[in-house]
């Protein structure tokens, strides 16, 4: 027969700290502590396997649990010398959750169960303190009908302050018994008239009520919304912790407290904690009363610590504090009470801490021989170095929240609102700081963009063209937030709440929760430390795949080398494009009504592309540079409203007209599928054989001249058939021998193509004999293999999420059983026709920890990603290398 309840006490344990999984973190952390002596209150656990059956069976019990629950509900009993629902000598319990992945606050707790108007007698006789036993009892009906009942928590609150106001108290631990038993009355009064039922008192129907309201909490909005951040799956389910209640508040010689073996803020080796003399747990947290310092060294000397009033119960808790830690080898979590100066333990857990802590912590236990070298790399999340590397919001200060968009681009920023390029540029250059509004953003506004503190854009996906820029430059960005409507014509913008926000107000972004807000918050800048480098020393010793970056410029390039980066894997051309007077030679070229035209305006570009390819090789000096030839279908280069289609013909002394006529012919109804990457090749060859020797000559002058070493990557975007792939690298060989032969000199080069198309996946093999290298574009290939726009998928993606459609946004994190089957195919197949073919990605997935993890299980030799972005890749590659074993 299945056993679904686990017992704890007295020393023994059925369950142990190895049985997360089953009896939650809470649960299995118990009966650890338990079982290595520690104060535990008695008590036992209903397996997650009773929530997995319960969710099965239409929210009904496995026919044995009934039955199972009175069993170890006795042992408690004979344990505790009381018994459940007598009226001389009762026994009280706590109902609490404990899933196997730490779910803080998410999920529901009964305390005081098992009181009613007769065992609160016995409860007085038990404490002789009348105050105490309808303080509880006040606790528990309080608890129990939002919990179980679903009563609004204000609802008894309001009553209970109406009192406090009436007796000309502040606070609850004023009331007398007297006020407190009236107050039981009221309560249960309240309860009738709104729900129109009796509070519950009979405490085997109050106990499987609070059983099946925990149950049922598994999947309450909050906790749904709190897995579904953290990639928790729904069906491991909760466990129910059924233990004997000890009490904080029965006096002055009573306290409950929580605490952390270090500093979960800044990582200081130092037991940090809060408690309250004569309270419950919940008083602690709810802040009606201010919590006093664990330790002298905690506080401000504004309250006494426990230190100091309750010194010989401090000195027993530092003993288990340091005992925990060392079993765990973790900095703990920790809560416990002391009823009538005995310590009780009632949970443990690993503590959630910030980034910088998580660092200090690692590196530090490592050097104190608590965890290896290989340890201390795991303890540390990718996720959280992602909070390190940008500006934060301070977690104290106050915010007025707007509107709430994607997260495309971690940090803060804040600054005066605008809402062209132009004027972001004209501001900053007047040392003001600006947010960049707009419906969506284009490569045009590239410079108001790097100008900008950050970027706000009303459509767009989390890989849209803000969020993959803003990404890239380290800049703080919301991408689709749809609450606000972008109005160029009085410049504002409207959110749905109707508030209207002008140009030059300043509002302030966090790129981490998508949250816009109204006025200044102030942000707190990162700070990279010696343990930071400590860290990333033995995460580049055990990571086996390389990290490359994609940058488009020489400071791109420096940001990401300093941020460790092995190479450049994207270098975007067509974002050079856009600066300064080339953008009016681009122009020329498209306008130009023939090849020869066309080949004088390209001679214009030549010398400013080649001087960017200069400055990146120089940066890149040693290490290997990846070049995408023009990517995007030329229309992206001109303007379409009629006011700068007249200004562009005046600078360029051509009609208007004819400038319409040749927007409207470059026109295209689904451009991503249009007339671009090789496909421009293919028409307009001269475009590549200009952008291919501007790049050679780079690299010979630079070999000849400076004596570098250089192997030039050349790549070549969108093939999706090996003959495009064929005629261009012909015509790419033919002009880099040429310029290798008119300067004299030996330079090795690649040359090879982006995988974005499923057909190109598929022939792999084919494009492999024509290709030295392929890189998978996933942002592309997830476009293409599920048939979605990224910049018009942000309406519906986030509703696929939460109805568990998909797992995660397909553009964020890698679809690995579909986009991932076709880079796995792609691998295989490339492989197989060409075995030291070089395999990496570029998408905005060689950034994000479980699409690395994926790249490294696949082979790849690298990844690439934006310059930010580089440390995350760094430690999630080996993640995946020590996973591995």
């Amino acid at each position: 027969m299945s056993k679904y309840v686990y017992f704890f006490g007295d020393g023994q344990a059925e369950g142990s700290g190895e049985m997360r999984n089953l009896l939650g973190g809470k649960g299995a952390n118990l009966a650890e502590m338990t079982a290595i002596g520690l104060p535990v209150p008695a008590g036992f656990t209903l397996s997650t396997e009773v929530c997995t059956a319960f969710y099965a069976n239409n929210r009904n019990y496995p026919a044995a649990l009934e039955e199972e629950v009175a069993e170890h509900l006795r042992r408690v009993e004979v344990l505790m010398g009381k018994s459940f629902g007598d009226r001389d000598n009762p026994l009280l319990v706590s109902v609490r959750s404990g899933g196997r992945a730490s779910m803080p606050g998410m999920m529901d707790t009964v305390l005081n169960l098992g009181l009613n108007d007769e065992t609160v007698q016995g409860v007085i006789q038990q404490s002789n303190d009348p105050r105490f036993a309808y303080d509880s009892y006040r606790r528990f009906i309080q608890m129990y009908a939002n919990v179980v009942m679903g009563l609004h928590g204000d609802a008894l609150e309001d009553i209970m302050e109406e009192m406090k106001d009436e007796r000309g108290v502040e606070l609850d631990t004023e009331l007398s018994a007297d006020d407190l038993k009236q107050l039981v009355t009221l309560f249960k009064n309240k309860v009738k008239e709104s729900l129109g039922r009796d509070f519950p008192s009979d405490p085997y129907e109050q106990l499987w009520g609070a059983i099946g309201a925990v149950f049922g909490s598994w999947m309450n909005p909050r906790a749904v919304t709190y897995r579904r951040l953290h990639s928790i799956p729904a069906e491991w389910g909760t466990a129910v912790n059924i233990q004997s209640m000890v009490f904080g508040n029965m006096g002055e010689d009573c306290a409950t407290g929580v605490a952390f073996t270090r500093n979960p803020s800044t990582g200081e080796r130092l037991f940090f904690g809060e408690f309250l003399v004569n309270a419950q747990g919940e008083d602690v947290v709810a802040g009606i009363r201010t919590p006093q310092p664990i330790n002298k060294a905690g506080g401000d000397g504004s309250l006494p610590s426990m230190e100091e009033v309750m010194p010989e119960s401090y000195a027993q808790l530092m003993q288990i504090q340091d005992t925990l830690e060392r079993h765990y080898r973790d900095m703990q979590d920790i809560e416990f009470t002391i009823e009538k100066s005995k310590l009780y333990m009632l949970q443990t857990r690993s503590g959630k801490r910030t980034s910088k802590a998580s660092i200090r912590i690692a590196v530090e236990m490592e050097k104190e021989g608590l965890i290896t070298e290989k340890e201390a790399v795991l303890r540390v999340s990718p996720e959280q170095l992602d909070q390190l590397l940008h500006p934060s919001l301070d977690p104290n200060a106050a915010k007025e929240i707007i509107a709430k968009g994607l997260p495309a681009s971690p940090g803060a920023a804040c600054g005066e609102v605008v809402f062209c390029a132009d004027e972001a540029e004209a501001e900053a250059k007047l040392g003001r700081n600006v947010i960049l509004v707009r419906i969506e953003t284009s490569p045009e506004d590239i410079h108001g963009m790097h100008a900008a503190n950050g970027i706000l854009t009303a459509r767009g996906g989390m890989t849209s063209h803000a969020a993959v820029v803003a990404r890239g430059m380290g800049k703080c960005c919301v991408s689709g937030c749809g609450d606000i409507k972008v109005d160029y014509q009085q410049e504002q913008f409207t959110t749905r709440g109707g508030q209207v926000v002008r140009k030059g107000d300043i509002i302030t972004l966090d790129g981490t929760t998508g949250e816009v807000m109204l006025g200044q918050v102030p942000t707190v800048q990162p700070e990279l430390t010696g343990d930071f480098n400590d860290l990333m020393t033995w995460v580049d010793k055990y990571r086996r795949m390389k990290v490359r970056t994609n940058a488009d410029t020489p400071h791109d390039s420096k940001v990401a080398r300093d941020f460790g980066a092995e190479g450049i894997g994207l270098c975007r051309t067509e974002h050079m494009f856009f600066e300064g007077e080339r953008i009016t030679a681009v122009r020329e070229m498209i306008l130009a009504a023939d090849l020869e035209g066309r080949k004088a305006a390209l001679a214009k570009i030549l010398p400013m592309q080649k001087g960017d390819f200069l400055g990146i090789f120089r940066e890149m000096k040693g290490l290997p540079v990846t070049i995408r030839l023009l990517d995007p279908p030329l229309h992206e280069f001109l303007p379409h409203s009629d006011s700068e289609i007249e200004e562009l013909a005046k600078g360029l002394n051509v009609s208007a007209r004819v400038l319409q006529d040749k927007v409207e012919s470059l026109h295209e109804f689904n451009p991503m599928l249009g007339h671009r990457g090789c496909r421009l090749g293919i028409t307009y060859p001269e475009i590549y054989d200009m952008q291919v020797q501007a790049i050679m000559e780079a690299a010979c002058e630079l070999v000849k001249n400076e004596g570098f070493d250089i192997v030039p990557e050349i790549m070549i975007p969108l093939v999706g058939h090996v003959k495009e792939l064929a005629i261009l690298k012909a015509n790419a060989i033919r002009v880099a021998d040429e310029v290798i032969e008119r300067y004299g000199v030996k330079v090795e080069y690649l040359i090879g193509t982006m995988i974005e198309l499923p057909r190109a996946a598929l022939t792999a093999d084919e494009i492999a004999a024509e290709a030295e290298f392929f890189s998978f574009g996933t942002n592309d290939l997830t476009q293409t293999c599920f048939g979605l726009s990224r910049d018009d998928s942000g309406k519906f993606l986030p509703y696929y999420v939460e109805q568990e459609i998909l797992p995660n946004d397909p553009f964020v994190a890698i679809d690995q059983s579909g986009v991932g089957e076709l880079v796995r195919m792609g691998c295989e197949k490339g492989r197989a026709a060409r075995p030291d073919i070089k395999l990496g990605i570029c998408g905005e997935h060689g950034g994000e920890p479980s699409s690395v993890i994926f790249c490294h299980k696949i082979g790849l030799d690298y990844v690439s990603c934006s310059p930010f972005r580089v440390p995350i890749a760094r430690l999630a590659a080996a993640h995946a290398a020590l996973m591995d074993g």
